[in-house]
């Protein structure tokens, strides 16, 4: 969705705000074409992502989840093996697929998904399991979540063509790598059993949470200030109104005891996040770049 804003590119069905986006035909195909972009980032790239990582975790997760699938016996070795490789194959062809509609000359998308599963392996997988590293894995992670999926969008609906482009999703990763370490604080004495140098793990419950607010915060104060630079003041004061409530959520939330309110933290402070890319992305679509 937020590579498809940042496009400009993108048009809807029938747009009450823009008498020349009304073109019904074109917004449904684009609609579908959106459609089919979040199925291959979800349920196939990410469900390969997660079940991937579920196996090569099972070990963990019989200490720190054992009533996970995997370790509780719910699914067979087989099964999670099968799972695997049709929702790695599913989203390459549906990648290949977005590419021909898209009509690319060189298959972007499916590139990106390549590279894509290749980070998800190599992060869950041996012998380099950056997941093993706090900084490596979790920035893997938030460059999976954000990053790939905004230059997946953006392909199918427009072009790479500015170094921006890979610029923002990149900082935003970096908040990503915060938002990450929530989900390590309440694994965190199987990790230190398992040999995992996670960040919790690596600078203790607290030092961890304040790193995790502070790439979290910093990073969205950075792109504020970008785009302010660039003129796009309501856009900057917009992103700084949907920081303030997150902040709130750090200190009331996170910070006390991010063990105990690992769940509430992401459910109450991430939506806010997620708005903030999503209005980062509108301005780029939306920004004059020649002027």
């Amino acid at each position: 969705m937020c590579g498809a804003a940042a496009s400009g590119n993108y048009h809807w069905i029938w747009n009450p705000f823009d008498p020349n986006d009304r073109d019904v035909m074109l917004g449904l195909e684009d609609t579908a074409k959106g459609f089919v972009a979040m199925i291959l980032a979800g349920p196939f790239l990410t469900g390969y992502t997660q079940t991937i990582n579920d196996w090569y975790d099972r070990e963990i997760d019989a200490i720190n989840e054992p009533y996970r699938p995997i370790p509780s016996g719910a699914i067979s070795e087989g099964q999670v093996i099968f799972q695997i490789w049709f929702l790695l194959l599913g989203g390459l062809g549906i990648a290949y697929g977005l590419d021909v509609w898209a009509g690319h000359d060189f298959p972007t998308v499916l590139a990106l998904s390549i590279f894509g599963s290749w980070v998800s392996y190599i992060y869950s997988a041996p012998p380099l399991k950056l997941k093993q590293n706090g900084w490596a894995g979790n920035y893997a992670l938030g460059c999976s979540y954000i990053s790939l999926p905004w230059w997946c969008g953006q392909a199918v609906f427009g072009e790479l063509d500015r170094p921006v482009y890979f610029i923002l999703p990149i900082l935003y990763s970096i908040a990503g790598l915060g938002i990450a370490i929530v989900n390590d604080f309440k694994s965190v004495e199987g990790d230190r059993q398992m040999g995992l140098n996670s960040l919790p793990v690596a600078f203790g419950i607290d030092g961890a949470k304040y790193i995790c607010a502070g790439s979290v915060t910093l990073t969205q104060l950075g792109v504020a200030a970008y785009l302010y630079s660039i003129g796009e003041t309501n856009y900057a004061a917009g992103l700084l109104a949907l920081l303030l409530p997150q902040i709130y959520f750090q200190a009331t939330l996170l910070l006390p005891d991010p063990v105990a309110n690992d769940v509430k933290y992401q459910a109450s402070s991430q939506p806010f996040f997620v708005f903030g890319i999503l209005a980062t992305a509108l301005c780029l679509g939306h920004h004059d770049f020649t002027a």
